[in-house]
């Protein structure tokens, strides 16, 4: 009897695929110190199901770890309970693949199929099994279906996809080289003139995209308005008042914008030209994975991090198909009718389909991305539990509604224009008529086509203006980024990746270098990005990532090597790093009397001590090291006025004020639970009435 050993990346996408090979079989599970595994017995074969917990490795410097020590060139792999604190459950998966291999002849990686997937079973396989990635198998799959994952088992590869695995070490390699190296000189530079520590990081992907947002900030700030002036007018036409558009859109001369309304205010024209056409609007592409975080982001408000998670979920519940993909193209071979008739038994979506059903013939509207790896973004047809999470069913319904609007018909509108002649002057009435919704009615409401039809008009008929001014307008500077656009603007300069990008973005927030969903870089920031464009410009620069990105590319198509690619690295970064260590003092003194006034910025509270008018801080006790507000004038003006402080959670001052004592008002923020908003004051009087004696 053969003995397989099927390596999943998650628990549920274990549990799955156990159920989908039993088929008849007899399945068993069991735990082991935490870890699920399963058993299919099938004629002539026993397979165990295991999963990890994304990746169990990862890249890391050589013998023992020293955080003090830089430039470090020579790594390898470990397991992550080694590299990471608070992973040391991890070393219970590890163990449980090392015996699991001993009984098994046969291995197969059942991760999901992209680069992430490949490396996390490939180095399973290798370290936790004894090199069994050399001899093991690949199982390729979009969907978690049960049809899917038989048919993917029995057409297994007869290898591992070694070039995806190289191109996925490559990368994690690359970025530890970059990030570890570049961050700790950062950070022991600012640590060793501030006397405090505070993590400084970049990154050969994040270092290029919080430049994106530093050089948007300075071209906000040297930004100079620029008047010009918009002529708005009401046309009457046959007792019907129309907003009309002057045929010049802006007009950069005051004078000739008084000119205007002196010319035509009250005067009478005609009109000289009618026109009409019709245009059509395609259906839209199935979701790749930037599009979805997009529209997610614009219907929804969900940031892209996300929108991956909640649509990862939706995966491993066997509802979508695979959402790491950058391809817009459907399967041929995914039974679309069915898919539809399954939807249609949801009462929400029936109306939108039964027509559909009607056709002979159903065929998707595609984009022009395709990914080799996996297809767009589809529901299989499975329909989700009464149980599912709201965010869930919001994000399945977008992604529905998109799939259902792909077959629909082009949408068309009528475009109509009509020109005033008044004085020497052309004024437009612009209208809009729908004459078929198509797929825009199938993919409500997250699209709408507004119809404003223009009357009946005829040419040489009376048109009066009956107001019209001019308005004064300044040119605005462009916008700050959010995190739709910056996604988006990665993906055009091929940095990061589909997978990679929406957590790099989630870096810049959690490193606190940028605030709000229009992204503003703290001081923090901006200095982080002026001391690498001065000392080192080229680990900033977006054309060094890409060139590494498309060399990565290259490893993952079969055309370069890892080690190569490798050491290119290495001695493109052995220089900068020499560079900043011998600028370490100048360089920690730029970021460390930022890091300072960021500190005392953040701890200084807007409300005044109620006793001597003073400024009030969030300060520690350096004896029991607990927080508290304290009164800046406690030395000089011998007040002793303080509050006491919640102890738990991440602390930050709001710019609000508490409604029953107008003082500022505190969030706690503690990881996995809700966010508490308090006002000290009160919290004082609150404990001094619980007091005993009280």
């Amino acid at each position: 009897m053969t003995t397989t050993l099927v390596v999943c990346e998650k628990p549920d996408a274990a549990r799955r695929m156990a159920e989908s090979l039993s088929d008849e079989a007899e399945v068993t599970r069991q735990t082991r110190k935490g870890v699920q595994i399963y058993k299919v017995i099938r004629p002539g074969e026993e397979i165990f199901v295991c999963s990890a917990l994304g990746h169990l490795y990862s890249a890391d410097q050589k013998g023992e770890a020293t955080h003090r020590v830089h430039p470090i060139w020579d790594l390898g792999w470990k397991p992550r309970y080694l590299t990471e604190r608070h992973q040391e459950r991890l070393r219970q998966w590890i163990e449980q693949f090392a015996q699991l291999s001993q009984k098994a002849d046969r291995f197969v990686n059942a991760c999901d199929y992209d680069i992430e997937g490949s490396l996390i079973g490939a180095t399973i396989l290798r370290y936790a099994c004894d090199g069994a990635d050399r001899n093991a198998r690949r199982m390729k799959f979009s969907t978690l279906t049960k049809k899917e994952l038989q048919n993917a088992y029995a057409n297994l590869s007869k290898e591992l996809d070694l070039p995806l695995v190289n191109a996925g070490m490559c990368r994690h390699e690359v970025d530890w080289i970059y990030g570890v190296n570049l961050s700790r000189v950062l950070t022991d530079s600012a640590t060793e003139y501030g006397r405090t520590y505070s993590t400084i990081s970049t990154g050969r992907v994040q270092g290029p995209t919080l430049k994106f947002i530093a050089d948007r900030e300075e071209e906000i700030e040297c930004f100079v308005p620029s008047p010009y002036w918009v002529i708005e007018c009401l046309v009457l036409v046959d007792e019907r008042s129309i907003s009309a558009q002057y045929e010049k859109e802006r007009v950069d001369s005051k004078s000739v914008a008084e000119r205007v309304v002196l010319d035509c205010s009250g005067k009478e024209g005609r009109i000289a030209d009618i026109e009409s056409y019709a245009s059509k609007i395609q259906p839209p592409a199935p979701f790749d994975l930037s599009t979805l975080q997009a529209e997610a982001y614009r219907h929804l408000g969900l940031r892209p991090s996300y929108t991956l998670a909640i649509a990862e979920r939706l995966y491993l519940d066997a509802l979508i198909s695979y959402p790491r993909t950058s391809s817009q193209k459907l399967p041929p071979g995914i039974e679309y009718r069915k898919i539809l008739q399954n939807l249609s038994t949801m009462e929400k979506y029936s109306p939108k389909i039964s027509n559909l059903l009607r056709q002979p013939k159903l065929s998707p509207h595609e984009g022009g991305k395709l990914d080799p790896a996996h297809p767009a973004i589809y529901p299989t047809g499975n329909l989700p539990d009464k149980r599912i999470e709201q965010r869930q069913r919001k994000l399945y319904d977008l992604i529905v509604r998109r799939f259902i609007a792909t077959f629909g018909e082009s949408a068309v509108k009528q475009n109509e224009k009509a020109t005033v002649a008044v004085e020497g002057h052309n004024f437009f009435l612009k209208g809009i008529r729908v004459l078929a919704q198509g797929w825009m009615g199938l993919y409500e409401p997250y699209v709408q086509l507004e119809a404003f039809p223009l009357p009946a008009l005829s040419v040489g008929q009376a048109a009066r203006i009956t107001r019209i001014t001019d308005v004064e307008k300044f040119t605005r500077p462009p916008p700050r980024f959010n995190p739709s656009s910056l996604l988006r603007l990665m993906e055009d300069q091929n940095i990061g990746t589909k997978a990679t990008r929406a957590d790099i973005v989630e870096t810049l927030y959690s490193r606190g270098y940028i605030v709000g969903e229009r992204m503003v870089p703290t001081p923090l920031a901006l200095n982080v990005v002026a001391v690498l464009k001065e000392h080192c410009p080229e680990v900033i620069d977006v054309s060094l990532t890409r060139e590494l990105e498309l060399k990565m590319q290259d490893i993952e198509s079969g055309r370069d090597q890892r080690e190569r690619v490798l050491i290119d690295a290495i001695e493109r970064l052995r220089p900068v790093m020499a560079g900043l260590e011998a600028r370490s003092s100048t360089i920690g003194k730029d970021l460390g009397t930022t890091i300072r006034e960021t500190r005392q910025e953040q701890a200084t509270l807007q409300s005044l001590c109620p006793k001597c008018g003073s400024k009030l801080r969030v300060v520690r006790n350096r004896k029991t090291g607990k927080r508290f507000v304290g009164c800046s004038g406690k030395w000089d003006k011998e007040c002793s006025f303080s509050l006491p402080l919640l102890q738990f959670g991440k602390l930050t001052l709001l710019a609000r004020s508490c409604s029953k004592c107008g003082f500022q008002l505190i969030q706690i923020k503690q990881k996995g639970r809700r966010s508490l908003i308090s006002c000290p004051m009160c919290f004082l009087k609150t404990q001094n009435r619980s007091a005993p004696g009280d």
